[in-house]
């Protein structure tokens, strides 16, 4: 039981952080499936920057330093020049997929993962007194520091939407980018920025995946987490702290489909399309509860 909590917390964290992106620019009106091709970007650039600086938290810094450069650029076509956003996204992950994938034959002369000697991952950090606490401590103790940034920047994001000016002014650019524009709210800086912040929080996504999930960076590495995280953004109806639970629900799918395959007896096939089979079951919850909510009530005669 504590390895499938440990796992899944574990596997819900690029999830999550890339989640938050994309609650980040729901609240501010953007429909963002880039997040996938952010992640990877970020996967990508952190081991390579620790390939060649020698230091994990370089490579978190270039991941982020780039991903938040790709970010920006979309950003700008869609909010300055009005490119479609579903097109301008898949343009964004076919872009990252090309580029990793030229970049690893190029650079490493490996078509299919990037490992060597001198690529380290994150610590993982010991919680003092509380991982000697039978039954808890492995669950809350032991991660890289991702994890617990993720944490944070749960509560960072909640604060920031409810509690703050910022907040409201991007639910009311969310909501009606007309009467903020009225209300003398920069729409265009509002979303621009959401959009930007997105790719640090991928980038974070992306550099726990291949920096603390694992020690190494594969072709197409993020495999389908950014439009999970996009899932976990519409499931957790934009919310914080509801977008932290169905993160772990998705992490929770993912851990099991990998204890799964444990039993021989089940077809590999079906163990690793668990996640995605959530995801869609999510998808059509959230569906049919935005429909009830959207049913007119009906008038006394």
């Amino acid at each position: 039981m504590v390895d499938l909590l440990t796992g899944t917390i574990r596997t819900a964290t690029p999830i999550l952080l890339a989640a938050l992106g994309g609650l980040i620019c729901e609240r501010a009106g953007i429909f963002n499936i880039a997040l996938e091709g952010l992640m990877l970007f970020g996967a990508f650039f952190g081991i390579f920057g620790v390939y060649l600086l020698g230091n994990p938290w370089l490579g978190v810094g270039m991941a982020i330093l780039i991903t938040t450069l790709l970010a920006f650029l979309f950003a700008v076509l869609i909010v300055r020049f009005h490119s479609d956003p579903t097109i301008t996204a898949l343009g964004v992950n076919m872009l990252a997929e090309g580029i990793t994938t030229f970049s690893m034959k190029f650079v490493f002369g490996d078509q299919g993962s990037i490992h060597a000697a001198q690529v380290v991952g994150l610590p993982k950090v010991r919680i003092p007194l509380l991982e000697d606490i039978p039954g808890i401590g492995p669950v809350l103790s032991g991660y890289t520091p991702m994890v617990y940034i993720s944490w944070i920047l749960v509560a960072v994001c909640a604060f920031l939407l409810y509690r703050t000016s910022v907040g409201v002014n991007l639910r009311m650019v969310g909501e009606n980018p007309k009467a903020a524009a009225t209300a003398g709210i920069p729409v265009t800086r509002y979303q621009v920025i959401a959009i930007t912040v997105s790719g640090v929080f991928c980038a974070l996504a992306g550099a726990h995946l291949s920096m603390g999930y694992v020690t190494m960076f594969t072709e197409n590495m993020t495999a389908g987490r950014g439009f999970i995280a996009y899932t976990a953004v519409v499931f957790g109806k934009a919310d914080p702290l509801m977008v932290l639970l169905a993160s772990l629900i998705f992490g929770a799918a993912e851990t099991f489909s990998y204890r799964a395959q444990q039993f021989g007896n089940i077809p590999s096939s079906i163990v690793m399309m668990m996640p995605y089979v959530i995801t869609i079951i999510a998808l059509l919850v959230r569906r049919a509860d935005t429909k009830k909510r959207r049913r007119p009530a009906c008038r006394a005669a």
